[in-house]
């Protein structure tokens, strides 16, 4: 599969952000409001186009997920990008609900693949454990975790789920989607408010690993399971029904990274290819 533009046709890279309360995720569903849906149809009626337009994403986020960096492109004949693209980020705020912002439209360098070129992805995870509660203005933005929460535990327990690994155990398996992941970060920190929160970044996620990865070093840190327990979760390669799934809205895509610009369309085909682990664990794509 090309990453290469069509003749006449240029790769438009968007920069936006979404609150996910009423959103039933990011994938386009026939009776379920989306945010793809809202984004394809705003931007098919702002360029005024008799045919639908159709996005790629960095991180399909699920139901009740938030996003502050999430990336998408599409690719625009050069005459409507030419006529639009001056106007097309005020449009689009005319146009488009208040929980979805687009804050940046601009031609892609060459190679780029909003999914497929990314090289990590950045979430945060917040949790309150104060014992009266979350603050009702972060309500939908923080979880409430009835019981305190040592960090320090926490942070311990994260240290034997860094690096690649399959993810089986923490991951809902999809029929011809690898579960092997980087897990390039998983570090907790409280704030001076009292929320606690998870900062986890790998090269992709599989479907709701980070939130059963959250899930599970809850158990840690208020005192249910030992610190060795994840890792031993993660050993075995099975779903653990002691695994809570978190609920969705403390979940925040913050940020997605890409590598310089002449290593785009290297790292798209790199993302393409089947990954493997020692042993002869294997999975094909990225996310």
């Amino acid at each position: 599969m090309s990453d290469e533009v069509e003749p006449g046709f240029v790769r438009v890279r968007l920069d936006l952000s979404y609150d996910g309360k009423d959103f039933s995720g990011w994938a386009k569903q026939r009776t379920r409001r989306t945010v793809q849906g809202e984004l394809e149809s705003a931007l098919q009626t702002v360029m005024r186009l008799k045919e639908p337009v159709e996005l790629t994403v960095a991180g399909r986020t699920d139901a009740g997920v938030h996003a502050r960096g999430q990336v998408a492109h599409l690719d625009l004949a050069a005459e409507v990008w030419a006529e639009h693209r001056d106007v097309l980020l005020r449009r689009l705020a005319g146009r488009l609900p208040q929980d979805v912002r687009v804050w940046t439209v601009a031609e892609a360098p060459a190679g780029f693949n909003a999914r497929f070129s990314a090289v990590w992805r950045r979430y945060a995870y917040r949790v309150g454990d104060h014992r009266a509660g979350v603050d009702p203005l972060r309500r939908g933005h923080v979880l409430w975790h009835d019981r305190p929460l040592d960090v320090a535990a926490m942070n311990e327990a994260a240290k034997a789920l860094l690096g690649e690994h399959d993810f089986a155990a923490y991951c809902k398996k999809r029929e011809g989607a690898t579960t092997i992941r980087t897990l390039q970060r998983l570090s907790w920190e409280r704030d001076a408010e009292g929320i606690v929160t998870a900062t986890v970044r790998a090269d992709a996620f599989c479907h709701n690993m980070v939130r059963s990865l959250v899930g599970a070093l809850l158990h840690v840190g208020d005192g249910h399971r030992p610190v060795e327990w994840p890792g031993r979760v993660l050993a075995a390669g099975v779903r653990d029904s002691a695994v809570h799934v978190v609920r969705p809205h403390g979940l925040t895509l913050e940020e997605v990274g890409y590598p310089a610009d002449e290593l785009l369309a290297a790292r798209s085909k790199e993302a393409r290819n089947m990954r493997t682990l020692p042993g002869g664990a294997t999975g094909a794509g990225c996310c």
